[in-house]
């Protein structure tokens, strides 16, 4: 991943409450002000960094949310990582307001179309993700992002963009992309993919996401994910660890409209 060298004014640095500093970032076109207490997230963060005067949403966590996320980890943690994936929480949990969530995925954009790819872990999405980068070089291929993309809804289209939460590749930029398709990936004896219906779609996109613990915002997240499902198609693509596997993929995605059966 490649870090900008955007530098913020000296008053987007100072501290503002007891503890805390702040930084800015733009998230899918929103401008959010981050009051931080650890400089490995506005590191993390870099290559989102911006300077605006009026933000869309201000995040903040407590010293006891990030003790509770170290003694949750399932591994130990700085407090400082611990910090930013409670700040990705925090995000998370109120970007429906906006007609946006995080999805749990790898997202590739090959052609300037984005893919999303999800899978229990082990069933090798990383190496799926790889054989897209090295299979559809030609066509551009690149990771928006390799675990929270974020999805929104502008115009009647859903666009997938980077995030600073990218998994343990660290695979992602400051990039966006018309969302095509999602792809839920299994092992299987061959390489074959089918389109899923609306009841077996929602079933497995409520296991990637994050549900709001506002109700009125719940309202709009369930707005937006059908929203999602009616206009974004879902597909099963059993699959071998083989390159054949991507062009199956590809070929069964790229060939059907978004409004086929």
């Amino acid at each position: 991943m490649t870090r900008s060298a955007i530098i913020l004014p000296e008053k987007s640095r100072s501290e503002n409450r007891e503890g805390e500093r702040m930084f800015q970032i733009r998230l899918a076109g929103l401008n959010i002000r981050v009051f931080n207490r650890y400089e490995f997230s506005r590191t993390r963060c870099q290559d989102y960094l911006a300077d605006f005067e009026r933000a869309d949403l201000e995040v903040s966590v407590s010293p006891a949310q990030i003790e509770k996320e170290k003694a949750e980890a399932l591994c130990p943690c700085s407090d400082g990582y611990a910090e930013f994936i409670c700040i990705y929480r925090e995000i998370a949990l109120r970007l429906p307001q906006f007609d946006a969530f995080v999805f749990h995925a790898a997202v590739v954009a090959v052609d300037g179309e984005a893919y999303a790819f999800t899978a229990p872990s082990g069933t090798g999405k990383s190496t799926h993700i790889r054989f897209w980068l090295s299979e559809f070089a030609d066509k551009g291929a690149k990771v928006v992002n390799g675990d929270k993309p974020i999805f929104r809804l502008e115009n009647g289209i859903f666009t997938a963009y980077g995030t600073p939460w990218c998994g343990k590749e660290d695979w992602g930029e400051n990039t966006c992309a018309p969302l095509h398709a999602i792809c839920f990936l299994t092992r299987g004896a061959e390489n074959k993919i089918s389109r899923i219906g609306d009841e077996e779609s929602v079933s497995r996109i409520f296991h990637q996401v994050i549900m709001p613990k506002d109700p009125e915002i719940m309202d709009r997240f369930l707005s937006l994910l059908d929203s999602l499902i009616s206009s974004v198609p879902a597909y099963l693509l059993e699959c071998t660890i083989s390159t054949m596997a991507a062009q199956v993929a590809y070929n069964g995605m790229k060939g059907e409209s978004h409004d086929s059966e």
